[in-house]
């Protein structure tokens, strides 16, 4: 079974995407969200108690998907390109999944700085996100994380097979989760 991972910059629509290609697949959605917000009431993601936790819900969850059989999944992440430990957690997983042979897609979004910050005041992504809840606070972490880090690979720095770029600046959800489903031929 497939799992599909998402990446990109903050507010680039991964998980609206993810909702789309679950709508479309059957593939089930695991958001990065997921577990931030499980942990968020107790400990801020920024803590070292808080990214412990959420490490180790979504290793937990990780473990389970990798052992299904019958289910494909979609993993959303937000990479910093040269951080340390975010190539060797994302490949990680990929390698975890490739060894319970399932198949691996790659798709990377894009979207212009602009619409990423008016995509970060969204209905959805507020409904699904509460952390992002606080506008002022989340559109000022937008701006900060986007001065500080590199969300997007450049060309041929990732090499992946089955791999799919898309820059979802002027594009629907529905849209692009319909060319990802084209590119990879998923039913």
């Amino acid at each position: 079974m497939p799992l599909v991972f998402i990446i990109g910059p903050p507010a680039a629509g991964k998980m609206t995407v993810g909702q789309e290609l679950e709508r479309r697949t059957g593939y089930k959605l695991f958001h990065n969200h997921v577990a931030i917000e499980v942990v968020a009431p107790y400990f801020s993601y920024g803590t070292p108690q808080g990214r412990a936790l959420v490490g180790q819900i979504r290793r937990a969850f990780f473990d389970a998907f990798a052992a299904d059989t019958k289910n494909g999944y979609i993993f959303t992440f937000v990479w910093a390109f040269g951080e340390p430990g975010e190539r060797e957690f994302i490949e990680g997983i990929a390698e975890q999944f490739r060894s319970a042979a399932h198949e691996i897609f790659w798709v990377e979004l894009e979207a212009a700085f602009e619409a990423r910050l008016q995509r970060n005041q969204g209905e959805n992504r507020l409904a699904h996100k509460p952390t992002k809840r606080d506008l002022e606070w989340s559109d000022g972490h937008i701006r900060d994380v986007e001065e500080k880090y590199r969300f997007n690979s450049w060309p041929d720095e990732l090499g992946y097979e089955n791999y799919l770029r898309i820059d979802n600046t002027n594009l629907s959800a529905d849209d692009v989760a319909k060319e990802i489903c084209k590119f990879f031929d998923f039913a």
